[in-house]
């Protein structure tokens, strides 16, 4: 089953791919959006979910998104129809690791995308030259709130606790003006709408040639979830400036 498709399925009632409450997207954006006019840029941005909802609460911004999933750049398009803020959107389908622009950006986001640049401190590299002066970057990325098992590690990677991942980031020149720790609510419900979500697709369509497959993602994932890495996953968003601008 092509993963694509598996992503669109799971997240179509939790469009954020990422465990964050609308309530908490809203906030995040509004600590990183702070001139009337600000250009954004999103590194892996999927379905563009974070720029049109920005796009949408602030009309004077203007925002590029860049992912290389082509269906999920056309998902995003529609979005942006359907909100009318296509004409301040341009997406790219390019390595958001190797992007470069003739732009600098007043907020760069990259939130559960670190993984394509090589970790935290490698996507804060990536950012550094995209920044405007006095621009902000918004990161998720993995913590882990309890000590894991080495199976939660394979499976999740080598994430560190949120004391250790702030310190890392203030050491490599970046100041922490906001943050977000997900909620166990948060979390739960992310798991729960990508497992279920994709599961009441296949219990709907029980004829598709998919639907078994599907089925069988969603279970995998669940029990992968509570049975290895829900005693010890968290997220964390940070809104970081450069300590030196």
């Amino acid at each position: 089953m092509d993963h694509d498709l598996i992503s669109r399925l799971a997240h179509a009632d939790h469009p954020i791919a990422a465990p964050v409450s609308d309530d908490s997207v809203h906030r995040l954006l509004r600590r990183g959006i702070h001139r009337a006019d600000a250009r954004l840029l999103d590194l892996g941005c999927g379905t563009a979910e974070w720029l049109v909802r920005a796009l949408s609460a602030y009309p004077g911004v203007r925002a590029d998104g860049v992912d290389l999933s082509e269906g999920a750049l056309a998902r995003a398009g529609e979005r942006a129809a359907q909100l009318a803020v296509q004409d301040r959107l341009t997406l790219h389908r390019k390595d958001a690791a190797v992007f470069r622009s003739a732009h600098s950006y007043d907020l760069v986001l990259s939130v559960g995308a670190t993984h394509a640049f090589g970790g935290l401190l490698p996507t804060l590299a990536a950012v550094r030259p995209l920044l405007a002066p006095g621009g902000r970057v918004l990161v998720g990325e993995g913590i882990w709130e309890r000590e894991p098992s080495q199976e939660a590690i394979k499976m999740l990677g080598e994430f560190a606790d949120l004391r250790t991942t702030v310190d890392r980031v203030a050491a490599d020149g970046w100041t922490p003006v906001h943050g977000h720790v997900s909620t166990r609510q948060e979390l739960d419900d992310y798991e729960w709408s990508w497992t279920g979500s994709l599961a009441s697709w296949a219990l709907d369509h029980p004829d598709d040639p998919d639907a078994e497959e599907a089925l069988s993602t969603a279970a995998e994932h669940r029990d992968e979830w509570l049975r290895v890495y829900r005693d010890a996953f968290g997220f964390a968003c940070l809104v970081l400036r450069r300590t030196a601008d």
